[in-house]
């Protein structure tokens, strides 16, 4: 699959509002204890971007799951190897390495569980499906395995 016809859905205006306010909310230390403020460097420009996120954690891990695809915070991730997570006063700072395509259905799965009332509109797969059909939207789902 070319970078160009891998999948990306774009925010529409009323997420796009939703977002910036939810994670205005983020950065003031509010939100679930899974929802944090992503940060990254803009590839091209160095600009910090910033975008709320689910962190999944599994079996010890910590996870990034991009539902939209290849969005500006995946491709930003990937040119650095590295993202800020941040919440209220305190933030952490992880190298990140992005999981190969057959590593990935196991940790979309359990995403899509854990966080379907937000992400469910994304996958053509219901939660709870059996983790073989996850291997359907792997490659157009980039995951981030977060390393201290």
């Amino acid at each position: 699959m070319t970078e160009s016809s891998r999948k990306f859905v774009k925010e529409t205006p009323l997420e796009r509002i939703f977002n910036q306010s939810y994670g205005f909310l983020v950065r003031l230390g509010f939100g679930f204890a899974h929802n944090y403020l992503l940060i990254t460097r803009g590839r091209k420009t160095g600009r910090e971007y910033s975008t709320p996120v689910n962190v999944l954690d599994l079996g010890g891990r910590r996870y990034l799951v991009a539902s939209r695809g290849e969005t500006g915070w995946v491709r930003n991730a990937r040119a650095a190897g590295a993202v800020i997570l941040k919440k209220g006063a305190k933030q952490w700072s992880y190298k990140v390495r992005e999981l190969a395509v057959d590593e990935r259905p196991p940790v979309i799965k359990a995403f899509l569980e854990r966080f379907a009332s937000s992400v469910q509109r994304f996958y053509t797969i219901r939660a709870g499906a059996p983790v073989e059909e996850f291997r359907a939207v792997a490659e157009e789902n980039p995951v981030f395995e977060l390393r201290g």
